[in-house]
């Protein structure tokens, strides 16, 4: 049942997307990236959240460095927001065409051909949603596994923009039925794979050098199904359009079905990683990645890289 307050919330939010939707793709993403700046300061809205973490990962940055990458990461998300708003009108040869580099495309191609589907892990790094969007206007049938919002009204919303833009959404307490039938029908199936959920069966690996608890659904299903498995994700350059990240995830096969699972996590958030150290600032450092940690010596703790 939507309460009033939720209501009010989504009204608000359709309000400013209608505003969005009367400008131009750049005009749009300058005027989000200046509202979310303005979370950043005046608002301040988990500054020192984000600062925290920002000086923890990177402990060459001055104070002054870690507070121009949080400005930027602020003014990142604002200009998502539009961009995400305005996605769906683009048709799918414009979504392609907001892509100007891509990387290991020959992997998907391959990858498809075997007929076992793709496992995409991605994070809340560049734009994601546009990420998906990519691959859908490419001809790549996708499900992207998504957790449903608190506020009903805007969950049916972003539900039904990525369904614009070509994805199917499965809810996560649908993932576990229908992400084997996908793909077994050859489809891609999309994960955000950055953030422990409690109760969600997780494994502690290294971000930035401290254990971070990630979830463990996409390594299982790779080992369950055979289905290859690459790290994905869609920065945003300079010229604003986009670079599509793919790398390809080995899933080793050692007999210890545990131990492999835990190797492949630990391989695709430190292929995360490696892409987050090149694009700072367009990392969503607002989520408290470390908050839940391993007890001390916890055999919990997969200390690899890969």
């Amino acid at each position: 049942m939507t309460t009033l307050a939720q209501a009010a919330e989504f009204y608000a939010l359709r309000g400013a997307v209608r505003a969005i939707e009367t400008l131009s793709w750049p005009r749009a993403g300058a005027f989000g990236a200046w509202i979310g700046g303005l979370g950043y300061r005046p608002l301040g809205i988990r500054r020192a959240v984000v600062e925290q973490q920002i000086a923890a990962a990177f402990p060459e940055m001055t104070q002054s460095d870690v507070e121009r990458t949080a400005r930027a990461a602020y003014r990142h998300l604002g200009r998502n927001a539009a961009e995400i708003a305005l996605a769906p009108r683009l048709g799918r040869q414009g979504l392609v065409d907001l892509f100007e580099q891509v990387d290991n495309w020959d992997w998907v191609e391959q990858a498809m051909a075997a007929g076992r589907g793709i496992i995409a892990v991605t994070g809340h790094v560049g734009n994601w949603e546009l990420g998906g969007a990519y691959f859908a206007a490419r001809g790549i049938p996708i499900d992207a596994i998504a957790r449903k919002q608190a506020n009903p009204l805007f969950d049916e919303y972003i539900t039904r923009t990525r369904a614009d833009m070509g994805m199917v959404v499965v809810h996560d307490h649908e993932a576990v039925r229908r992400t084997a039938r996908s793909l077994r029908d050859g489809r891609l199936v999309a994960f955000l794979a950055d953030q422990g959920v409690k109760g969600l069966a997780s494994t502690f690996v290294p971000f930035f050098g401290r254990p971070a608890k990630t979830p463990r659904g996409p390594a299982v299903f790779a080992k369950r199904l055979g289905a290859p498995v690459a790290a994905m994700a869609a920065m945003r350059l300079p010229s604003g359009r986009f670079r599509m990240h793919i790398e390809g995830i080995p899933v080793p096969d050692t007999g210890d079905r545990d131990r492999d699972v835990d190797t492949v996590v630990a391989s695709f958030t430190a292929a995360l990683e490696r892409v987050i150290r090149q694009y700072p600032e367009q990392y969503f450092w607002h989520h408290r990645r470390w908050r839940r940690q391993p007890p001390p010596d916890s055999s919990a703790y997969i200390r690899v890289h890969g």
